[in-house]
């Protein structure tokens, strides 16, 4: 069900300085971005094999990045598993005894479907489920 690490979500405080460290420092490429209003954040993916980096900064003081940068500073915030049935590995990980944070798949970033499994369940890892788009530069 899980197919591959989809990408690792890396909290930080300011989206253009980690975009240009990434590109100076690794001589990666980000090639999207984009604010998810709702979840008070924006990303920026950065393509690396069949995997891609993702940089997330929080819009608000409300969001839950925030708190996370507040709590840990800059720092791998989840590793995302891809799935081609967010829901199923879900109900998979539940019934497992998993602490779900969601029941059923959202709208993620880049027209995905995502789920997260708290970290108490997973070694203190936060745990992304992620519907493939089918577009691994995106």
């Amino acid at each position: 069900m899980l197919g591959r690490i989809d990408h690792v979500g890396i909290a930080v405080r300011d989206l253009d300085q980690a975009i240009e460290l990434y590109e100076r420092r690794l001589g990666l490429r980000a090639t999207g971005r984009e604010r998810l209003e709702a979840e008070g954040i924006e990303v920026a993916m950065i393509p690396i094999g069949e995997s891609r980096i993702e940089l997330i900064t929080p819009l608000s003081a409300a969001s839950t990045v925030e708190k996370f940068l507040q709590d840990r500073g800059e720092a791998v915030h989840h590793v995302a598993y891809a799935t081609d049935d967010v829901a199923a590995s879900l109900k998979k990980a539940g019934a497992a005894g998993a602490q779900l944070l969601d029941e059923v798949g959202r709208p993620g970033a880049h027209a995905t479907r995502i789920g997260f499994v708290h970290p108490k369940s997973l070694c203190g890892v936060l745990t992304e489920f992620v519907e493939a788009d089918g577009q691994p530069g995106a």
